[in-house]
């Protein structure tokens, strides 16, 4: 059964139209990103696949079935913009997502700040936001989830964060799950993708294979989104 499908979705807010016929399939077992400069619409379709808003129009399935409460628990998300509370201890944070999500593995967790060399009765305010980058990721990848959607995990922060948070997915997704990354900064992740996703004005303009693409336009993925989205 596929995974992920969005079927003739479009999306608008008052009178703009932000997605326009959004069409795809995301199989099992993919590393995918979603490649587009900012503000076309790459947030939105992620909310909506995560239920946070409603299509105008179309529908989108997880395992088959409308997104509602069941998509919600087997899909673990990263948004651009942390909802944690920043007063709360990680001690704190860690005991919330142990009672509210029963797939999250609290000893891989745990595992992972410590690695860190974090001390779970810190706050997270009185960390660098390279640090709280870092713990919201370790958090997001503790679940045993069968998506994982990770929306601009890269921006803001430095070359060597950007290194740790693509190893810590890398080594710690679910194996058979898939993991689509939303980003711009396409040279940082593209070693890693299986299938690219490019959207520009709320549409996806082409899907594929990552390997292929390359092989066809002898370029690299970063190179060829330059040359189609050149201002």
């Amino acid at each position: 059964m596929k995974l992920l499908e969005c079927k003739n979705v479009y999306k608008t807010f008052d009178t703009k139209e932000i997605l326009h016929n959004i069409n795809l399939t995301i199989e099992p077992g993919k590393i995918i990103g979603l490649l587009g400069k900012n503000g076309q619409g790459k947030t939105t379709l992620i909310k909506l696949i995560n239920d946070l808003l409603t299509p105008t129009s179309g529908e989108i399935l997880v395992h088959g079935q409308k997104v509602g409460i069941e998509s919600k628990k087997v899909i673990s998300y990263l948004p651009e913009r942390t909802y944690l509370d920043k007063s709360m201890k990680i001690e704190e944070i860690l005991k919330y997502f142990e009672d509210f999500y029963d797939n999250f593995d609290s000893n891989k967790a745990r595992k992972l700040l410590k690695d860190l060399n974090l001390d779970i009765n810190e706050k997270l305010d009185k960390m660098s936001k390279g640090m709280q980058e870092k713990v919201q990721l370790v958090l997001v990848m503790s679940r045993e989830a069968d998506l994982y959607i990770l929306d601009e995990p890269l921006g803001g922060v430095d070359p060597a964060t950007r290194d740790y948070i693509l190893d810590t997915i890398l080594t710690n997704f679910k194996e058979g799950s898939s993991v689509i990354i939303s980003t711009h900064l396409i040279s940082d992740i593209e070693s890693i993708l299986d299938e690219v996703i490019f959207i520009d004005k709320g549409k996806i303009v082409l899907t594929s294979n990552a390997d292929e693409l390359r092989e066809k336009e002898h370029s690299s993925i970063d190179e060829i989104f330059r040359r189609m989205f050149k201002c």
